[in-house]
């Protein structure tokens, strides 16, 4: 995967240094910012494939940048950098557009796999716009969920996973699976997480009677529909 542009936010310079220098030594492009609004300026300007930010930055924090740029890019790939490990801090990145966190200290080999883990994902473009699910219309594309006329928007995360679900409707998706797939491992934050998200869904998917997201205890969630 050859010239992918990388937008890294990180105060902390020789951190920063680091790690743009392991990334553009296996053929990325990386612009650097030491804080949110020097982000925020090359994110327009470049126009970058996916976005590593630190949560803990100057002028403008990791969370509240990538709440900013999701408002106008539904799509692009977040990835927070994060010294932090409560499952409040993790959530509240994921509420913000994040699609996965590294926690701090890192390998670079760890993000490397999980950007381009997420790229993959990105550009999954199947026959993704015309989705029935029950009464329902998805729109993985557009991220988008339409009962008679009436249109939820869902997060790219809640996109995500309904697609894997109804990748394996009727069937059970493995819990493990799809922890490691979209959160990038299955340790008990993101375990934690993911029950949230499959609430959020609960409800968005509770005008129609006939579709239901059974927990399988032990191995995972069941799509009905």
């Amino acid at each position: 995967m050859n010239n992918i542009k990388v937008l890294l936010a990180e105060d902390e310079a020789s951190l920063g240094m680091i790690v743009k220098e392991s990334l553009e030594s296996r053929n990325f492009t990386v612009f650097h910012a030491e804080n949110g609004e020097e982000a925020l300026k090359i994110y327009k300007t470049e126009k970058p494939d996916i976005l590593v930010l630190d949560v803990m930055m100057p002028k403008k924090d990791g969370f509240t940048l990538a709440k900013e740029i999701r408002q106008e890019n539904k799509h692009i790939p977040i990835i927070f950098l994060t010294a932090k490990s409560q499952t409040s801090d993790v959530l509240e990145g994921f509420n913000n557009g994040g699609n996965d966190y590294l926690k701090k200290p890192f390998s670079m080999e760890e993000l490397i796999v999980r950007i381009k883990a997420l790229l993959n994902r990105i550009q999954l473009k199947t026959d993704t716009e015309n989705i029935k699910i029950g009464n329902y219309l998805f729109n993985l594309t557009k991220q988008t969920l339409t009962f008679s006329e009436e249109e939820q928007q869902l997060t790219h995360r809640e996109a995500q996973l309904l697609f894997y679900l109804f990748e394996k409707k009727n069937e059970v998706l493995d819990r493990t699976f799809i922890l490691n797939k979209l959160w990038g491992n299955d340790d008990f934050f993101n375990a934690r997480s993911m029950d949230v998200f499959i609430s959020k869904l609960r409800k968005k998917l509770k005008k129609d009677e006939n579709i239901q997201i059974i927990n399988v205890r032990g191995f995972g969630y069941k799509l009905i529909c």
